[in-house]
């Protein structure tokens, strides 16, 4: 048999006083939640760009793109290429009607923008980063 040490019932109140404490009311938060809700939550991004082989337009579209969100997504995005030459049986599943169409996946909702994203405003303001003015 183990002898009970007196550490072992330290441990033991420590948490109960722990647990009494997270109930004192609404106004009081442990550090560990303070800390949660002061920390933003991250978004990353997650892009789909189609495109129909290296066409002039294909490969402006994903420069642009690239230098967009490098610029303003601080490296947190992903991009997917869809080149529907090889794989045409995914442009169903984001009803893709033109090349090239950028598909914003998340955040969502889901955002498309079609054309070659020369047009830096306009795909800003597409991908919610920058609000439309209006006027």
């Amino acid at each position: 048999m183990k002898k009970k040490t007196s550490s072992s019932k330290s441990r033991k109140s420590g948490a109960r006083a722990k647990v009494k404490n997270s109930r004192r009311g609404p106004g009081k938060r442990t550090a560990s939640k303070a800390l949660s809700l002061a920390s933003p939550k991250i978004i990353t991004w997650e892009l789909r760009l189609y495109v129909a082989g290296n066409t002039p337009n294909s490969i402006a579209a994903f420069s642009n793109l690239k230098q967009i969100c490098e610029t303003h997504m601080g490296g947190r995005y992903r991009i997917e290429i869809i080149d529907l030459l090889r794989t045409p049986q995914l442009a169903g599943g984001d009803q893709i009607i033109a090349i090239p169409t950028l598909v914003r996946r998340l955040p969502t909702p889901i955002k498309k923008i079609i054309g070659d994203l020369s047009n830096t405003e306009r795909v800003l303001i597409g991908l919610d980063l920058k609000p439309a003015q209006i006027g």
